[in-house]
């Protein structure tokens, strides 16, 4: 129930915002994520490659500055020989974004997970771990991005750093996650939409 808030809490930022603007855009995203796991006092997990996809709201505040809510699966872990942690988590960003008028940008912001799946391999055995794991974790963001002019088009590249333990007994870890991506985005035309309306 609390994921729900929290995320209907920002979906709401982003409605409020954009009510009074006609510089909305929603998109999608996917790429691929090379995972590893941080561990205090102990052995770190070297990287997992895996994937993530899902959809963005894109609201510009001035020409260029704008606030870009997030909602995609992304699925990380790490491993240490034979021994591998797959993880899965909702990832919800709110970030914070600097544009250069030559379809650069850079970003950063904070993001919440919230864990869907949890498995530990070696071998041919895997096990749930689920229970062991806090269900949600806390990261910052930072990347930089290009949009292609006129085509909707762009890529991203991103680092996030997890910064509460996400590990639910003693011993500190959390999650770093680099991700390299792809995103296509369209105009939402508020004000023509409130003409259609009336």
């Amino acid at each position: 129930m609390k994921k729900l808030v929290i995320l209907a809490c920002c979906f709401a930022a982003i409605s409020t915002l954009s009510a009074q603007s006609n510089r909305l855009y929603f998109g999608v995203k996917g790429g691929v994520n090379i995972a590893n796991l941080n561990v205090e006092n102990g052995v770190d997990y070297n990287g997992r490659t895996s994937f993530h996809a899902g959809g963005l709201a894109h609201l510009h505040i001035t020409r260029n500055f704008a606030i870009q809510h997030e909602l995609f699966f992304s699925g990380q872990g790490g491993k240490d020989g034979a021994d591998r942690l797959r993880l899965a988590y909702l990832n919800s960003p709110l970030l914070a974004q600097y544009m250069t008028g030559f379809g650069l940008r850079f970003e950063t912001g904070p993001q919440l997970g919230f864990l869907l799946d949890a498995k530990e391999k070696n071998g041919n055995t895997e096990t749930s771990i689920k229970d062991q794991l806090r269900t949600v974790d806390f990261s910052w963001v930072f990347g930089t991005g290009y949009l292609f002019p006129g085509t909707g088009l762009g890529i991203d590249a991103r680092y996030n750093v997890g910064i509460n333990n996400i590990h639910d007994a003693p011993g500190t870890i959390q999650n770093r996650v680099f991700s390299l991506g792809l995103f296509y985005q369209w105009q939402c035309k508020m004000h023509d939409m409130k003409n259609r309306k009336s």
